[in-house]
């Protein structure tokens, strides 16, 4: 995905919630629960993302990126989830890390 197709998607969305919350953290890495998740939208996660890990994945080429996967991409962060502990590791992208 390109910066110039990121840059379409309306940081308010479903998910802005969580993009902005993302954004906001100084930390390289936040770990969330699916509660604290649900808490920051408003909305109940859907049944897919607590059980399907692709949920939370980039889209494939030549597909449309979900409003969800852009939200965190958009917050320079990473997502990768653990669907058993119901939590997800959002982690800033190394290119979008402060040098020290």
């Amino acid at each position: 995905m390109t910066a110039s197709t990121l840059g379409t998607f309306a940081s308010g969305g479903p998910y802005g919630s969580l993009q902005k919350y993302l954004t906001a953290r100084y930390a390289d890495s936040v770990v969330l629960t699916f509660a604290q998740i649900e808490d920051l939208l408003g909305f109940a996660l859907p049944d897919s993302a607590r059980v399907e890990a692709a949920w939370w994945n980039a889209a494939h080429s030549g597909e449309t990126p979900s409003a969800q996967w852009q939200s965190w991409t958009l917050a320079k962060r990473m997502a990768t989830p653990n669907l058993r502990a119901e939590t997800v590791l959002f982690e800033r992208m190394p290119q979008a890390r402060n040098p020290q």
